[in-house]
């Protein structure tokens, strides 16, 4: 069964690890997400943008999909279904198919639209149990259309969205989507430790968890981080395996085309790196 997120993260700020989410694109996403947090013990978020959600044919189909393998794959770990940089339209479409986690992104909005829009979903979400991400300061580059510039969040506007009762809070503070470049500057780590002393116990959300150096990671968790998001990462891992697969003639090979058998090493690919980031996060055995 699907489950809020509030619970698994504000034991993760307590205990000082991070969970991961992880974006899901297909079965074969879900499906090695879902068995990876099984086998490790470890509390898990399948994160869903509103383009990987047109993709698989609606969040309807995709709730339809997570329950079915959670039931079927014997999934015994707490998991929770969450909306990715959602759109306030979008988020009540995610709440109304079944989601169990909502992400608001109303970092594009000047703040007083932010806070009034984000009020909003904090009663909707309060009153059906769901867990509720809003976002301050934008995330840098481009993910499924999403856009940010890479703002530094201001300490001031996180507490005023805070206060008002979300159960996680994402703030820009140097990360980008995708994949870094050779000339970043790194985290913003004033500004994550001014964030997180006036955010209260206020789980903190790390997006574009791809590519940051581990002590980085670390650090961003000593200091309020209790969500790390990756996505990129487990696509490069896909497509890497899959090339491979098909470099090698693999697909040439008696039913080496198959669907199952071709896309079978980027499966493990993707069980591979989830492993290894629940590891860095230290999640595993928190379930």
């Amino acid at each position: 069964m699907l489950v809020s997120a509030k619970d698994m993260l504000n034991k993760a700020r307590e205990g000082k690890y991070a969970v991961g989410q992880f974006n899901i694109n297909n079965l074969e996403w879900t499906k090695a997400v879902l068995l990876t947090a099984q086998e490790n013990n470890s509390p898990v978020i399948l994160g869903v943008s509103e383009g990987a959600g047109k993709y698989m044919g609606g969040y309807k189909t995709i709730v339809g999909m997570v329950n079915g393998m959670i039931e079927e794959l014997n999934i015994t770990v707490p998991v929770a279904l969450h909306l990715d940089h959602g759109s306030y339209e979008g988020a009540l479409k995610c709440i109304e198919a079944g989601f169990s986690s909502i992400m608001f992104d109303g970092s594009h909005y000047p703040i007083d639209e932010n806070v009034a829009k984000t009020t909003e979903l904090v009663k909707i979400t309060t009153e059906k149990g769901l867990s509720l991400e809003a976002e301050v300061g934008s995330i840098g580059g481009e993910e499924d259309g999403v856009v940010g510039a890479g703002e530094i969040a201001d300490p001031a506007e996180c507490k005023r969205i805070a206060d008002l009762g979300v159960t996680m809070l994402a703030a820009g503070i140097g990360n980008i989507h995708g994949q870094y470049p050779e000339n970043w500057k790194g985290l913003a780590f004033d500004a994550l430790e001014q964030i997180n002393a006036v955010t209260g116990t206020t789980p903190l959300v790390l997006h574009g968890g791809t590519g940051i150096p581990e002590e980085m990671i670390k650090k961003a968790i000593s200091l309020g981080v209790a969500k790390i998001n990756v996505n990129t990462e487990c696509q490069l891992s896909f497509a890497a395996a899959t090339r491979g697969y098909i470099e090698a003639g693999k697909d040439q090979q008696g039913k080496g085309f198959d669907p199952r058998k071709l896309l079978a090493p980027g499966f493990e690919a993707i069980k591979a790196t989830v492993k290894e980031k629940m590891e860095l996060f230290g999640s595993v055995g928190q379930a």
